[in-house]
């Protein structure tokens, strides 16, 4: 499997892709338009580290950015030799355990997206399943268990270099505040692996929530479970949060999970709100959440406000980098919404 890493046609594919993803310089400085330079110059040195087994991933960035809640969140930024190698394995990786993911998972696959697992809890809900399991894990990139993760990376790759690199990467240090701290747990957000391997990882939840004929959705670490009745919901909870703990090694968020009903429910920034329509009794419409529309609103104050020198149309392009959970803002500049206000939102005519 490492030569299909190493790949040339695979390498240069993951070198479009960081530079395309731009993102910031690790802990030795270089950026991705320093990255050609530095392969053409060390190309066949990093092969022979790899295939050799004495290729040593460097400490990975951290960086920690403001949640809406006020608390902050640990990202962590490989250099981009690391970036552009882990997007190389990842790749690879992506070819074997896709056809193995579940269909109701949404989040960094192949033409699936937010919105289609959004549509699909507004279908659950508007069949008739009204209680939703709405379980929050708690730091889910920062508990992955290793051991766990590389058993089950082990199933499809048989390639004892790639675990290796994998296995390195995963305990490369974090350097926080000019200080180096090991890791022994944890996928760092930041990363070009992360994503596929919270999915092999979470993976294992979706084959049980199969296997128990749950209906449900999974957007990378955010997962709800739709039934009928309260009882059924309280008993499914349980299940799954014994599953989580004993087997996935993953605690859960109790402040945050809970059984809802669809009007207390909010799904990657959208909430639901009854229908009003007469012959649609128990039907829902989609609505912005409370925090989704107050996060578009600061937006545009920030877009609009007439203290900046901005033409319109700089005003609109600016807007449109800045769209959130489908949210494209620079549409909100131009055209005048067909909604109606809710107790839990603006209504998505």
């Amino acid at each position: 499997m490492i030569e299909q890493v190493l790949n040339r046609r695979n390498v240069m594919r993951a070198y479009r892709q960081v530079v395309l993803n731009k993102g910031s310089a690790g802990v030795d400085g270089m950026t991705v338009k320093e990255l050609y330079t530095h392969l053409i110059q060390n190309r066949e040195q990093i092969e022979s580290d790899i295939r050799k087994g004495k290729y040593l991933p460097q400490p990975i960035r951290g960086v920690e950015i403001p949640k809406s809640n006020g608390k902050k969140r640990l990202l962590g930024v490989p250099t981009v030799t690391d970036r552009m190698l882990q997007q190389a394995v990842g790749q690879v990786l992506a070819a074997k355990f896709e056809m193995e993911f579940g269909d109701y998972s949404y989040g960094f696959r192949p033409n699936r997206n937010a919105q289609q697992a959004i549509q699909k809890a507004q279908e659950y809900i508007n069949s008739g399943y009204h209680n939703i399991v709405d379980i929050d894990l708690k730091s889910f990139f920062d508990e992955v268990d290793h051991c766990l993760l590389l058993q089950l990376l082990y199933r499809k790759v048989k390639c004892p270099r790639t675990l290796h690199l994998i296995r390195k990467w995963l305990k490369a240090p974090i350097l926080i505040n000019g200080k180096l701290t090991k890791r022994r747990k944890g996928v760092p957000q930041g990363s070009p692996l992360s994503p596929l391997l919270s999915n092999i990882m979470l993976n294992e939840l979706d084959k049980e929530l199969e296997r128990q004929g749950l209906r449900h959705v999974r957007y990378a670490d955010d997962f709800s479970i739709y039934v009928k009745s309260e009882s059924i919901a309280r008993k499914t909870g349980n299940s799954i949060y014994l599953f989580l703990r004993n087997k996935l090694k993953l605690p859960i968020n109790r402040e945050k999970s809970g059984i809802r009903k669809p009007v207390n429910f909010t799904i990657l920034g959208y909430g639901f709100v009854p229908t009003y329509v007469k012959g649609e009794r128990g039907k829902y419409q989609l609505v912005a959440s409370e925090k989704s529309w107050k996060s578009v609103k600061e937006k545009l104050k920030t877009i609009t406000r007439k203290t900046t020198p901005m033409t319109f149309d700089e005003r609109i392009q600016n807007s449109k980098k800045s769209p959130k959970a489908g949210w494209d803002t620079s549409v909100w500049l131009v055209f005048r919404v067909n909604s109606r206000r809710s107790t839990d939102g603006y209504a998505i005519a």
